[in-house]
């Protein structure tokens, strides 16, 4: 699909739909897609949940940086605890969040108010994008009762595509966001914190870009 064709969709999206956040949201991204992709403002995300599956499972922290000119805007990176239903159970061995954490914490109501306000402007970066963006996608429907559909680079899909210009075959666990910051000599970060990892993941997708010669570089059509 064009971006011409994409652009005309997401204003109707935005024509659609009745609540102003994802209005606001689809209109502004709308916007954007007149750019290269190199100049448009995005925003590095990451989530911890208590498991893998969005139909069942729940968020338990997002956090969130901008990426500007190629650069990580740091002082505006945030990370905020979501509360659930229940215990965070054996997950926390996992992500290190415990049941004693979220008492202050964000209602999934208020997190995905507050995700959609911060997302305004923004294209969104994920690491395996379809996994946090379809529990987004999900609570955003659940809570703010309307459907909504998310647009992302996936830093993962970025590096299969390089690995497979390069005829590597992929050995189990080189797609990891780790393994893929270390062929770049990124530093090494402890993973499971929804900052750290957005952060990571930013790093890695400026890294990418970087990197790419001519034939590799992404544009806006690679999104849809």
């Amino acid at each position: 699909m064009n971006a011409i064709l994409s652009k005309l969709g997401l204003f109707w999206r935005a024509w659609r739909t009745q609540h102003p956040l994802i209005k606001d949201y689809y209109a502004e991204l709308a916007k954007l897609l007149q750019y290269k992709l190199a100049d448009i403002p995005m925003l590095a995300i990451d989530l911890e949940m208590t498991g893998l599956d969005p139909a069942f499972d729940q968020i338990l922290s997002i956090g969130i940086v901008p990426i500007k000119n190629g650069q990580l805007q740091m002082a505006k990176a945030q990370h905020k605890l979501v509360s659930i239903d229940g215990s965070v159970g054996q997950s926390a061995v996992i992500h290190g969040i415990l049941d004693n954490q979220l008492q202050d914490a964000l209602s999934p109501e208020q997190a995905m108010q507050w995700f959609m306000q911060q997302s305004k402007g923004y294209l969104l970066v994920a690491h395996h994008s379809p996994l946090d963006l379809a529990f987004l996608e999900q609570g955003i429907s659940r809570h703010l009762a309307e459907p909504v559909k998310l647009l992302a680079v996936d830093t993962l899909a970025v590096e299969k595509r390089r690995l497979l210009r390069q005829q590597e075959v992929f050995k189990e666990g080189e797609l990891r966001l780790g393994a893929c910051r270390e062929r770049y000599n990124l530093p090494v970060y402890n993973a499971h914190n929804a900052l750290i990892d957005a952060i990571a993941c930013g790093e890695l997708l400026i890294a990418q870009m970087a990197a790419m010669g001519d034939g590799d570089k992404l544009t806006v059509t690679d999104l849809f």
